[in-house]
């Protein structure tokens, strides 16, 4: 009998805590990736975790787990989990990644990282001293027209970069009847935490560090239903949309926006990079193009560029361009990544330091909405 090459790689467990939209993103990677990807491990989906057995029980069925239980601790403790990926409510997120990382095991776990700089602090100084491969899903910067737009600025292609303008508009709630959830909690929620790290993300991975801050924060809507349909309200804690200046360590300057509450809008992860020679648009909106506008090329204006074989990691999916990848192959990307980690290579990131980098940017935009001055991101 003849035993295929992805049989012989050796499998590693993964230990899935949490079964809604994210867990269900993360399964469908998992269950793919050895298809698609040359990944030196085999993932092998062996226990779910949520809330209550019967929560665990349908997510495990559902997403093909072998095993479940309600108790996240018992999932860490079980020597068949090699892996815990994390996509339980944020402020679990510390008291989660701190039991994995003490007992050892590979930690991937949802953004934000954590509810604050201190407990992201935490998470990051716990997994360094343990020696343990992390990954926090920033997944956007997969998109290979995003790692394109990043070789471009380093080939020099738009000439010295003058600035940046990023933007997270969703409308996700933009009704005031959408009701409270965990992304309303005052301890960590809130547009800037939930999206705007995204764009925060990806700025950092186009231009660098950002050092100084200034933002405005605003709560369009006073209150909130406690639940779906419920009468009874309760207020909000949290912005509902907030403008910040940025400035990088590399002496450019830029803005940003985050706002669920934008109407019309669905996934506007967008931002615009200039230069003295040219300048990059993008927007998730059409994940599969790059503008690219260079002065002495483009005299008619911005240039699409089309994702295809050329732009890894796409040929992993697609030998054609134009057939276009989505949201759920970022994940596939960055669990190939994980996996990669995960067994001895190079760590692409983002690892929990840079995580926390991002949290400490979100905290120093919010103190800045607050005392109204510019603030020092911490380092």
């Amino acid at each position: 009998m003849t035993t295929s090459k992805i049989d012989d790689r050796p499998k590693v467990g993964i230990g899935l805590v949490g079964s809604g939209f994210m867990g269900r993103c993360q399964a469908n990677a998992f269950a793919t990736v050895a298809g698609l990807f040359d990944v030196p491990v085999l993932p092998v989906k062996t226990l779910l975790a949520d809330a209550t057995p019967s929560l665990a029980a349908k997510g495990a069925r559902d997403l093909g787990f072998a095993r479940a239980t309600s108790d996240w601790q018992a999932l860490i403790d079980d020597d068949a989990v090699d892996i815990v990926a994390i996509t339980a409510p944020n402020t679990l997120h510390e008291p989660i990644a701190l039991a994995a990382v003490s007992a050892g095991k590979t930690v991937y776990c949802e953004k934000p990282l954590s509810i604050s700089s201190g407990s992201a602090q935490r998470m990051t100084d716990a997994a360094e001293a343990a020696g343990v491969v992390t990954s926090v899903a920033f997944g956007f910067i997969r998109n290979p027209m995003i790692r394109f737009a990043r070789h471009l600025l380093h080939q020099g292609e738009i000439g010295e970069v003058t600035g940046f303008s990023g933007r997270h508009a969703e409308n996700y709630m933009a009704r005031p009847d959408a009701p409270h959830s965990f992304r309303t909690d005052p301890h960590g929620g809130g547009a800037l935490a939930d999206i705007g790290s995204h764009i925060i993300c990806i700025a950092r991975y186009l231009l660098g560090p950002i050092v100084e801050v200034i933002g405005d924060q605003t709560t369009i809507f006073p209150d909130r239903p406690v639940s779906a349909g419920a009468s009874d309200k309760r207020p909000v804690e949290v912005d509902d949309m907030t403008h910040a200046l940025l400035r990088f360590e590399n002496g450019v300057s830029g803005s940003m926006e985050a706002n669920w509450a934008a109407k019309g809008r669905t996934m506007d992860l967008s931002f615009e990079i200039t230069g003295t020679n040219g300048a990059i648009r993008f927007s998730q909106e059409r994940m599969n193009e790059l503008l690219l506008y260079r002065d002495e090329r483009s005299k008619s204006g911005y240039v699409r560029i089309e994702a295809g074989p050329d732009h890894p990691p796409y040929g992993q999916f697609c030998p054609a361009p134009g057939h276009h990848l989505g949201f759920n192959d970022l994940k596939v990307i960055e669990v190939a990544d994980l996996l990669g980690s995960h067994s001895g290579a190079t760590n692409p990131g983002p690892d929990f330091r840079e995580a926390l980098k991002v949290q400490m940017t979100v905290d120093a935009i919010a103190a800045s909405s607050r005392t109204r001055n510019w603030t020092v991101v911490e380092t």
